[in-house]
């Protein structure tokens, strides 16, 4: 019977460390798409909106804390004097959210 417990144990640690990596792997493909998303909107293009891109997607690597991510935008974006609010940042990245989640199960498809 221990072998059942433990067959058991190994397959849900298996499915949480899958579970685990697609979710950074989503969190890093949206946080891309956020970032060209924001380039955009601050007027950035070619080179600059690359590395801006880059800056979000290492905001995101930073820590586990989303808000470190729509902190750096929401900033951005006041430093522009841009007015975009919260919410619409907040929608932004949950739209982007379900893209990349739909990119990068297609992706392993």
């Amino acid at each position: 019977m221990p072998g059942i417990f433990d067959d058991r144990d190994r397959g849900y640690e298996a499915k949480f460390a899958h579970d685990e990596e697609m979710k950074f792997k989503v969190m890093v493909r949206r946080n891309t798409l956020l970032g060209h998303w924001a380039a955009g909107e601050l007027g950035l293009s070619g080179h600059d909106a690359g590395e801006y891109t880059a800056a979000i997607v290492k905001v995101g690597l930073t820590g586990k804390n989303q808000d470190r991510v729509f902190q750096k935008i929401r900033d951005d974006f006041l430093a522009k004097k841009l007015g975009q609010h919260d919410l619409l940042i907040h929608a932004k990245m949950q739209e982007l959210w379900g893209i990349a989640s739909d990119q990068v199960t297609k992706d392993l498809t």
